[in-house]
């Protein structure tokens, strides 16, 4: 994220993108150019009309039936995020929040908890109390807030959120990311939690963005990688282009060390950053993944780094980790540019059995795609994937590789918002504080070897509601078979966009748990065999950016009307196979049942 704006900004009052007249059509265009963007860079479904008497924008319509319907009000969820806006143009209100899908009371659902910011001031923050939230889905598929009965309100400053069950007892528990100082809540199995930070040894001071559980030394029990963003000073004071008082970018302040917590097994957890190695390189973390990218049979951690060439630590096997984004080809874009980094997308996208990345990043940056080449390494292709250009007006948070359409290959999804302000798009007749910083998301359906159409245009309600879309989380949180979104808005509503798309493949949904653990085996490996074609997925709800998806792997499965096979390799190199059977419906597998 740099200090630009996107154009030299209009303020309240001026006019909107959507339904212009041609009359306004110069000044826009003006506006585009005085931000040194070239009209090829605009998204694809904003379209300048031919020479009648209208500007037409083809944006999808509210009242346009599309991919993906806003239930939010009619379920329930009635969460606003509130950054606690005092004045000062306090940096953290600009990046948060996210949000997470988790099933916290095991009754086979998928509940919602949402991050909320707060104030500074402590009197304000005495009078008017800010705090995180969790949703209980109900057997009606309705939400009902139960953040009190459940005790995770969390009060401090929020921006991400981890879910894993750290104590393997069955339940999951919930690392919140804050600027300031960080919480983990355990899961009493009861519907209730407890504040475990202080007694877990849980002291990140700093302002943490994403966060992850994970099993780094496979010794059975989660451990936590937490990304710190930068050493923020309210000191510093920054401007837009016209001189005016706006958020800072991040090339103002030093980056930060992020942190390992070893769990060590008796619900208690050690830093072990700096023995580890992950302290020796500070820089300024944003978006965390994690799989096995070097296949030695240990778990390494991506970090999307904001300004900053991204890391990735490989993991050596014996406590330490080594930093190798460089030689491995995911450090900076095919140009040596370091971009701002921000949300990332995990997932085999070419359906080569090795897993792909993709890098959101600021405006006038292309998002970065990274192609795995095997033993190559990986090579920046995002020109050769046909996703270079619609996201270049854009500023990119959330992000996923999901197939949205149950085709059987891998959709990607993109939450926009800017960070400084910039030409309004909302279309509101009063625009709100957040509205100048608000733009479009992105969806891009995969044309089956790798490579994208950008289909936003028909995505209903994901593109049509333009907010200052941060958090992005999926999930089926119906239970049809099909991935949901969970849209996280800075000073905004709370988004659960149900997927409405007509005519979709079959699809299985698999949660892969070892029984020993009681839990979900994140990081193994799951391969579904249907019509003589392989899909390949990883246990991996931690990605995006600040959030957490359904630990449930999702396949699509297109034509095919029966499995023919299923393997999995679990986090310790293991491998199972299990039969198939009928398409459509929702498994389990349970290691040592399979061969």
């Amino acid at each position: 994220m740099s200090g630009l704006s996107f154009v030299r900004g209009r303020r309240e009052g001026e006019g909107v993108l959507r339904n212009r007249p041609l009359s306004m059509k110069s000044r826009w265009l003006a506006e585009v150019g005085a931000a040194g963007l070239s009209l090829a860079l605009l998204p694809a479904f904003i379209t300048l009309g031919p020479s009648s008497d209208r500007a037409v924008a083809d944006m999808p319509s509210v009242d346009r039936p599309g991919f993906f319907t806003d239930v939010s009000q009619k379920l329930g969820l009635d969460f606003v995020h509130d950054p606690g806006v005092e004045g000062g143009y306090f940096m953290p209100e600009s990046l948060a929040s996210g949000g997470a899908f988790l099933d916290y009371d095991g009754d086979g659902d998928l509940d919602v908890y949402l991050v909320n910011g707060a104030y500074r001031d402590p009197a304000i923050r005495r009078a008017q109390p800010l705090r995180n939230r969790l949703f209980r889905q109900g057997s009606d598929g309705t939400f009902r807030d139960v953040t009190d009965a459940a005790g995770i309100g969390d009060e401090g400053f929020g921006m991400g959120v981890a879910v894993g069950d750290m104590d393997n007892d069955g339940d999951p528990d919930v690392y919140v990311t804050n600027f300031g100082p960080d919480a983990l809540y355990r899961n009493n199995g009861d519907g209730t939690f407890t504040d475990v930070s202080q007694a877990a040894g849980i002291r990140n001071p700093a302002w943490s963005s994403s966060a992850l559980f994970f099993d780094y030394d496979l010794d059975g029990d989660l451990d936590i990688y937490v990304a710190n963003y930068l050493a923020w000073d309210r000191h510093v004071p920054c401007s837009d282009r016209a001189g005016k008082p706006d958020y800072c970018g991040p090339k103002v302040y030093p980056g930060i060390a992020d942190v390992l917590y070893r769990n060590d097994g008796d619900s208690t957890f050690s830093d072990v950053s700096a023995s580890s190695g992950i302290a020796r390189a500070p820089s300024k973390g944003l978006g965390v993944t994690t799989a096995d990218f070097d296949a030695n049979g240990f778990p390494d951690v991506f970090v999307a780094n904001d300004g900053e060439p991204n890391q990735l630590w490989l993991n050596q096997g014996d406590g330490t980790f080594s930093e190798g984004a460089l030689l491995l080809g995911l450090a900076v874009d095919s140009l040596g540019s370091a971009g701002a980094g921000m949300g990332v997308a995990l997932g085999d996208v070419d359906e080569d059995s090795d897993l792909d990345l993709y890098v959101t990043q600021l405006f006038d940056e292309n998002n970065d795609f990274f192609r795995n080449l095997g033993k190559l390494g990986f090579a920046e292709e995002t020109a050769a994937a046909r996703l270079m250009g619609p996201d270049r007006a854009l500023t990119g948070f959330g992000t996923g590789f999901f197939d949205f359409d149950n085709d059987g290959d891998l959709d990607l999804a993109v939450a926009n918002g800017r960070i400084m302000r910039g030409t309004l798009l909302t279309g509101a007749s009063t625009p709100g504080y957040w509205d100048h910083y608000a733009e479009p998301n992105l969806l891009f359906e995969n044309d089956g070897g790798g490579t994208f159409t950008n289909v936003s245009s028909r995505s209903g309600a994901f593109g049509s509601l333009i907010e200052t879309s941060r958090g992005l989380a999926f999930g089926d949180a119906d239970n049809d078979g099909d991935l949901d979104l969970l849209v996280v808005n800075g000073g905004g509503s709370a988004r659960l966009l149900r997927n409405d798309v007509a005519g979709k493949g079959h699809w299985l949904l698999v949660s892969a748990v070892d029984p020993r653990l009681r839990r979900d085996a994140l990081g193994a490996r799951i391969s579904v065999v249907a019509d003589g074609r392989t899909r390949h997925r990883i246990v991996a709800p931690a990605y995006s950016y600040l959030s957490s998806s359904d630990p449930r792997v999702h396949f699509g499965l297109g034509g095919a009307r029966r499995v023919e096979r299923i393997e999995v390799r679990w986090p310790d190199g293991r491998i199972e196979r299990f039969p198939g059977g009928p398409v459509d419906r929702i498994i389990t597998l349970r290691r040592g049942e399979g061969r």
